[in-house]
């Protein structure tokens, strides 16, 4: 293209400061270095953790920075040595990295890679150094990716070539939110035929868990959220019954044992805080029961839980973006929403432009929105 090797002048989002605005602002973005690519977002999600990121509840982010990290496009130019990717190919990038060289990522069980920002910092691309600035100041990037900004610059291992004719504005979801939950049901829990589930938070995330549920063939799944307003889209993606803790004058954990008798054989904590997470586990069945902590809680936080629910073999475990491959399993995932196996579309309920990102957020901290897609 004719911008490749060249600085490019575009828009992005930018959050100055912690508890401030995202300021919409032109900015700088420089050409790729070795095995990077420059990729120009069509479109991009509005994710919770985003949210996280400007509270600074979010692990340790530098300021200022551009966040985003549900984002889909076509790739500008590259870098020496990329390989994967070429200038004009539709591309997903994903925060959480496959480099395909450390020993997780060549262990077969595991979908962490050691460059992920839960081992090393992503706030600088990995020559410590960024592609941004802005009014003359070096502007961090957000997990590598960065999908605030028309145009950003990637390391190769956090994207995927996709299929030609995917519309972006929709799989862009594909990079955090629908993975994520759909994959803890499918990958994580694996949830059997027959089973019955109770997923906390109905949020994009915890919808998409509904949706994994559904599809592994779960007979019975309980919504639970205090956001009355979700239950009719939970109920039309799977869910069979729909509850809000303060209809009830006792712990919810409780309701749902008294619901199935002896408590679910999957919970899944879609919200990220102690109380759902500690009522989460506790709804389980007391010995084959399994609790999925998909939820971000806020960084420090503490988790006050007594020992004796794991006794009887209860089992909690995490998982991370769905336990996906992301390299590996993005392009099957935009294969299977092209072929109609899933419908991650019903999700988007408001579809903005760059310029009202603001708004997009004041949607998802009113409870208004499951997912704001952001065009460019």
């Amino acid at each position: 293209m004719a911008t490749s090797g060249k600085v490019i002048r575009c828009r992005a989002a930018v959050a100055w400061a912690v508890g401030k605005p995202l300021s919409l602002e032109e900015v700088e973005v420089a050409p790729p270095k070795a095995r990077e690519v420059r990729v120009k977002i069509v479109a991009t999600g509005i994710c919770r953790t985003d949210d996280h990121v400007l509270e600074g509840s979010f692990l340790d982010i530098d300021f200022p920075v551009i966040p985003g990290h549900e984002g889909a496009g076509i790739v500008e130019s590259i870098g020496e040595g990329v390989t994967s990717v070429k200038p004009g190919d539709k591309v997903i990038l994903f925060g959480l990295p496959q480099c395909g060289e450390c020993c997780f990522c060549k262990n077969p069980d595991s979908n962490y890679c050691l460059k992920s920002h839960l081992s090393v910092s992503q706030c600088l691309l990995p020559d410590k150094t960024s592609r941004f600035t802005c009014r003359g100041k070096q502007i961090h990037h957000f997990l590598w990716i960065s999908t605030f900004a028309e145009y950003t610059v990637v390391p190769e291992f956090t994207l995927a070539k996709i299929d030609a004719a995917a519309p972006l504005d929709k799989v862009c979801l594909l990079a955090c939110g629908f993975s994520t939950g759909y994959g803890a049901a499918i990958n994580t829990a694996k949830v059997k035929p027959g089973s019955t589930c109770a997923v906390f938070g109905l949020g994009g995330v915890g919808l998409s868990v509904v949706m994994g549920c559904k599809a592994a063939g779960a007979s019975r799944i309980i919504a639970v959220d205090v956001n009355k307003e979700k239950f009719a889209r939970a109920k039309e993606l799977g869910a069979t019954e729909c509850i809000s803790p303060r209809d009830f004058q006792k712990p919810v954990q409780e309701v749902l044992t008294e619901m199935t008798g002896y408590g679910v054989d999957y919970s899944f904590e879609v919200i990220g805080t102690a109380d759902t997470m500690v009522a989460a586990l506790a709804s389980c069945n007391m010995n084959t029961g399994v609790c999925v902590v998909v939820g971000v809680l806020p960084s420090g936080s503490v988790v006050p839980i007594d020992p004796l629910l794991f006794l009887s073999g209860r089992t909690c475990k995490g998982t991370l973006i769905g336990g996906w491959k992301m390299r590996d399993s993005i392009p099957k995932l935009v294969s299977s929403y092209m072929e109609k196996k899933f419908n991650s579309d019903l999700l988007i309920t408001h579809t903005l432009p760059i310029a009202k990102i603001n708004e997009g957020f004041e949607l998802l901290r009113a409870g208004k929105s499951i997912r704001t897609v952001l065009l460019f």
